[in-house]
């Protein structure tokens, strides 16, 4: 006679009861997690770029599904967007996109926006939310300005710490961060939800150039992802000083002091195609993730 196996049992419970709750429950998710040009980048011949099949990875982006009022929102607009927006959980006569938040004018963060003119959906006053600057780039720049003209876009200007409601249920706050801000300023943003609160920061300077702790910051929210996009700064072969970013390294020695629970808070996105975490060269992904940090995965849900 055969001894049912309980334990089995238990972790099918388990998974089925979470994704059951995730289902009812408003949650982010992360779309894509790779810099700018994509992986493989454009013109790469390096062995990181040489087994990557095009397709794996998308450019940073995370989704926010409000299944309460079954809307679906985007935090920036990727030049791979209408592959990531097919990831999302569909509703029966729901919009293709509710909204989309916009962190800057850097070409992974907003140039998703091409799919939403004439050639691609047309969109019907799809409202995208924009800092001053970056909504006075969009409206004064073609090819942006003729989404405006032709209404497939609906700007709302939005300002650094103002809360913008989506739901009695969900906040979102733009925070303004350091970054090289060419064309328009640069925001994170904070989303508040029900239970649950995370912190975007895909793209900034120094975190010791903000106005703000990053480690304080952190200790405020349940989850955050932040940029990752080099590790050490000695990937490349350029003057970093014209492209700086907080190495992984150098937050990793931010919080290794901190207790564990909150270096689990954090995912890192955002990954430049010569981060040794994108191909665990060396054991350097192990490493990070037996100290308690995380590498953000194209599909990870966080509730709400």
């Amino acid at each position: 006679m055969k001894l049912f196996n309980f334990s089995v049992l238990l972790v099918f419970f388990n998974f089925f009861s979470n994704a059951q709750s995730l289902k009812e429950s408003d949650y982010i998710q992360i779309l894509g997690i790779v810099q700018d040009a994509g992986y493989p980048h454009i013109g790469c011949e390096k062995d990181c770029c040489k087994l990557v099949k095009p397709g794996d990875y998308f450019v940073s982006c995370i989704g926010l599904v409000d299944n309460s009022n079954y809307k679906r929102y985007l935090f920036d607009a990727t030049p791979d967007m209408h592959n990531q927006l097919n990831l999302l959980e569909k509703f029966p006569n729901g919009s293709l996109v509710d909204g989309i938040f916009l962190t800057h004018a850097h070409i992974g963060h907003y140039t998703g926006l091409m799919y939403l003119g004439r050639e691609g959906l047309g969109g019907n006053k799809i409202k995208v939310y924009a800092l001053k600057r970056m909504a006075a780039f969009l409206r004064k720049n073609g090819p942006w300005d003729q989404l405006i003209k032709l209404k497939n876009i609906d700007i709302q200007t939005i300002s650094d710490k103002n809360f913008i409601k989506l739901s009695k249920n969900i906040l979102v706050i733009p925070i303004k961060v350091p970054h090289r801000d060419e064309y328009s300023e640069t925001v994170g943003y904070k989303i508040i939800g029900k239970t649950k609160k995370i912190l975007f920061i895909p793209d900034i300077d120094k975190w010791n150039e903000w106005d703000k702790d990053i480690v304080e910051e952190i200790k405020l929210v349940d989850y955050a992802f932040i940029d990752g996009t080099f590790y050490n700064g000695l990937e490349l072969e350029r003057d970093m000083s014209e492209i700086p970013h907080p190495s992984v390294e150098e937050t990793l020695e931010l919080f290794l002091n901190q207790p564990i629970s909150e270096r689990n808070k954090i995912y890192f996105i955002h990954i430049n195609h010569t981060n040794p975490i994108l191909t665990n060269r060396d054991g350097v992904k192990d490493l990070i993730e037996s100290f308690g940090f995380n590498i953000a995965k194209r599909g990870l849900k966080f509730k709400l």
